[in-house]
C-alpha cells in the first residue's frame, strides 16, 4: 500500500484528534478512557494523581475523581490492571497474556518455588477477602530477591503477580491501598475467549486509534507496549524521516484547537522522541534531578495550543495554604497576548477544579 502522505501540522492535528484534545471535549469519562485506552496510575501528585489530571485535560470542570472511583469500584465499567485503569471490554484483550505470564525468568521461578504461597494467598482471599496485602500473612519460601522498594514485600509482589495472572484482582482502595480480591469475584463472569494473535492485533488496532499516528516500532512504556504493529495504514511526515502508521479514519477532517495543560505523563507527550519529531517539543520530567538542574520545574506541566506544544507551567498545588503556586510559564515559543489569556485562562481553570486560589510567584 502507498504511504499516506502527511504534513507536519496534519501530523500534529492527527495526534491531538486522537487523544481528545482538540476543542470537541468528550463528556462522559468511561467513554474517554475507552478512546484513551488507559489512564496510567502514578503515585506524584504534586497537582493531582495522573489519572484525575489526564481525564481533567480531557473532560474539564464536569470531572469528579469520585466519578472515576465509583466506575472502577461499582459500575466496573473500568478494571484496574499493572497500575493502568482500563475499560472493562478490554479484559478479554488482556486475558491471553495474563494466562501465559510470566513464561520465563526470575518471576516464573519465584512462583514456582512459592506455589504453596501462591494457594495461601488464594485461600485467604476466598475465606476473608476482599484484603488489604496487611491482611494476608506471609507465608513465603522464598523471598522476593530484590534489594529495591519490594525487599522483603513478599505478599505484594505475590499480589501484583497474581494480578497479572489473572488470578486475583484490585476490587477497590482504602484511602490509597489496594483491596484485593479473588478474580472471580471482581472481574464479570461473561468475558469472551479471545485468541493470542487475533487479541495482539485488536490491541495495536487501539493502541493506534488512541495516539492517532505512531511509529510500527516504539519505546515501550514502562507499563504498556507502545508498538501499534500493522495497525492503521503507512504513512510519511513531509520533512521527518521513517515510516509511520495512521488511522485513518482521522484524515481529511476538520480541526480546531483549545489551549490545554497536559500531565506529564500524558500520551500526548509520552514518548519524548514522537514529541520532538511531530512537535519540536523537548521535554523531561524533572522531579528526578537537583533542584539546580531543573529547567521547568519539579513537575512542569506541558502547554498545548492550537495544534502546538509551546510551553512549560511549573506550578504545584499547595493544599494546606489552600493555593494553586505558579513558579514560571516556561514559553518555548513567544506567546500573544491572546495566547497568553488562555494559558491563564486554563490555570484559573485547574485551580477552581482543584478547590484552590491561584498565586504567582
Amino acid at each position: 500500500m502507498e504511504p499516506r502522505r502527511l504534513s507536519p501540522a496534519d501530523a500534529r492535528r492527527v495526534a491531538i484528534r486522537a487523544q481528545l484534545l482538540d476543542a470537541q471535549r468528550p463528556t462522559d469519562l468511561v467513554e474517554t478512557v475507552r478512546r484513551l485506552t488507559f489512564l496510567q496510575i502514578d503515585p506524584t501528585a504534586a497537582i493531582a494523581p495522573n489519572a484525575d489530571l489526564v481525564a481533567w485535560s480531557r473532560l474539564g470542570a464536569s470531572y469528579d475523581p469520585a466519578h472515576l472511583v465509583s466506575a472502577l469500584e461499582e459500575d466496573h465499567s473500568l478494571f484496574e490492571l499493572n497500575a493502568l485503569i482500563r475499560p472493562i471490554e478490554d479484559l478479554a484483550l488482556y486475558r491471553p497474556e495474563m494466562a501465559a505470564w510470566p513464561r520465563y525468568g526470575r518471576s516464573a521461578a519465584w512462583l514456582r518455588d512459592n506455589d504453596s504461597f501462591r494457594r495461601d494467598v488464594l485461600d485467604r482471599l476466598r475465606e476473608a477477602g476482599p484484603l488489604t496485602s496487611r491482611d494476608i500473612p506471609d507465608t513465603s519460601v522464598v523471598p522476593w530477591p530484590s534489594s529495591g522498594w519490594t525487599a522483603n514485600r513478599n505478599v505484594t509482589q505475590m499480589l501484583e503477580f497474581l494480578g497479572m495472572r489473572g488470578e486475583v484482582a484490585i476490587a477497590g482502595r482504602r484511602r490509597r491501598e489496594r483491596v484485593w480480591d479473588l478474580a472471580e469475584r471482581v472481574y464479570p463472569a461473561d468475558v469472551p475467549v479471545v485468541a493470542s494473535e487475533e487479541a495482539r492485533r485488536l490491541r495495536d488496532e487501539r493502541r493506534l486509534r488512541s495516539l492517532g499516528i505512531a511509529r510500527a516500532k516504539a519505546p515501550e512504556m514502562p507499563m504498556e507496549p507502545a508498538d501499534v504493529g500493522e495497525g492503521g495504514e503507512p504513512a510519511v511526515v513531509e520533512g521527518i524521516a521513517g515510516e509511520w502508521r495512521v488511522d485513518p479514519e482521522q484524515l481529511g477532517r476538520p480541526f480546531e484547537g483549545r489551549t490545554a495543560l497536559l500531565s506529564p505523563f500524558d500520551r500526548l507527550v509520552h514518548n519524548r522522541t514522537r514529541a520532538m519529531e511531530l512537535f519540536d517539543f523537548e521535554y523531561t520530567l524533572e522531579m528526578y534531578k537537583p533542584a539546580a538542574q531543573r529547567r521547568w520545574g519539579y513537575f512542569a506541566l506541558p502547554i498545548l495550543h492550537g495544534d502546538r506544544l509551546v510551553g512549560k507551567l511549573d506550578a504545584k498545588a499547595d493544599r494546606r495554604a489552600g493555593v494553586l503556586a505558579v513558579n514560571a510559564v516556561h514559553e518555548d515559543v513567544p506567546f500573544t497576548p491572546a495566547m497568553r489569556g488562555e494559558v491563564d485562562d486554563e490555570i484559573a481553570d485547574l485551580a477552581q477544579w482543584l478547590r484552590l486560589e491561584v498565586a504567582r510567584g
